[in-house]
Parts: C-alpha cells; structure tokens; sequence
C-alpha cells in the first residue's frame, strides 16, 4: 500500500541510492537513522507486542508482514513476544509509509563525458526540525547535444515508539528515512526496518547514516 508520510512523529530528510532504484549496479541501500530513548528495560522476561500507530493499517496482512520484521529484532536483542497486547511488558508502535514522489531533471549538454550536479533539498524536514540536503550524480559519457530527462523521487521511512504498558511511558523513538526511485514498500521497509535496529537503540538524539551494503555489511556515519 503506498500512502502520504505521517505527520505525526519527527522525521529526517536526507539521502539514499537505493540498490534497486537509482542504478542498476548500486551497492547499497542507505537510510538516515535517528533515535532518542531514555532507559529501555533489560531484555530479561520482558515480553512486547508489535501495534499499529495508524488505525488504519490494523489487522492488515501488509501490516502484518512489516510487523513481523520488527517483532523478529526484537526477538534477536532478547525481549520475547506476548501472546496480545494486553499481556505485553512493551508496546511497540510501528508506522510505515511512502510519499507520492517528485519529479527531478536533468539536463546534459556538449559533447563528452560529463558528471552533472542535482541539488535536491527535501522539503521534508518536520518534527524535530531536521532538514537535509542531497544530490544525485550522473555519468554520461559521449552525449551529443543536449538532452532532458526527468525521473520520480519517493521518501519511504518507518517510526518506532515503545511505551511501557504499565504506566504509558515513552521510552523510544525511532525513524528511519530514505529516498529512492522506487515506491516498493515491499523492498524498502525490510531495510528501513534493519537501518533502524542497526546498534539499537544507539546514542539518544544522534543522527545516523547507516549504508547496509549487498555482502551484508553495514557502514555507520555519524553526522
């Protein structure tokens, strides 16, 4: 299901060269990673249920597939699952969502190879007030004359919340953002799901790049 970015969690704009989206032979899938927490509690007999932040997606089979990912992570950091959110120590409250994506250009002219610049400010940034700036280049080699080409570019990211279900505390926040020229939820959320848990939960407030490469190694920057 492709569906406009929430609103109603922090979010980063920032940049990402999708393996499947921006070229054929790219290397990797790289996503801007933030999160703030204060004490989570030690996996220890701590069980947990994956929920929807969004009503609407509830009981969903996509949901449900998505869900899965994160219930997995969890699992692997040592929390276990409950039987229902009512019997859990932890809710886990997951969104997801793509926008409808942006048109780019860009131009070539003269005659040779040439590496073209295309500044792309997203106007994404909300929430915490985090705002990024990037660009995509391209390599055309032997252009005669010049020439326009146009291209869609699509912002996916999740969001993480975890309260405590005994007093509702707020105990973690976590997006994780990437833009792509693909829309494929499918493809993007699985790596938007392990960007996010990559050293979780990480240093409250610091920004993360995390490059998660095709022979499964993963490359942290911290900005």
């Amino acid at each position: 299901m492709t569906k406009p970015l929430k609103t109603t969690a922090a979010r980063l704009a920032l940049p990402l060269l999708l393996a499947a989206g921006l070229s054929a032979c790219a290397p990797s899938f790289k996503a801007d990673v933030s999160r703030f927490a204060t004490t989570l509690p030690a996996p220890e007999g701590q069980t947990f249920a994956v929920v929807a932040e969004d009503p609407q997606l509830a009981g969903g089979l996509e949901f449900g597939l998505y869900a899965d990912l994160v219930a997995a992570e969890m699992a692997r950091l040592g929390y276990r699952e409950a039987a229902s959110p009512e019997n859990a120590n932890l809710l886990v409250r997951f969104d997801y969502g793509v926008d409808n994506g942006r048109e780019r250009i860009r131009s070539t002219g003269g005659f040779g190879a040439a590496g073209f610049y295309d500044p792309f400010f997203g106007p994404w940034g909300r929430g915490y007030g985090f705002r990024r700036g990037f660009a995509f280049g391209f390599h055309d080699p032997f252009l005669a004359g010049p020439q326009v080409r146009s291209y869609t570019v699509y912002v996916s990211d999740i969001d993480l919340k975890i309260d405590s279900a005994a007093t509702g505390e707020r105990l973690f926040e976590g997006q994780a953002q990437a833009a792509s020229r693909s829309n494929r939820l499918q493809q993007l959320v699985p790596n938007l799901v392990e960007a996010l848990f990559t050293d979780f939960p990480g240093n409250s407030g610091e920004t993360l790049r995390i490059t998660i490469k095709e022979d499964e190694k993963i490359v942290r920057q911290v900005d």
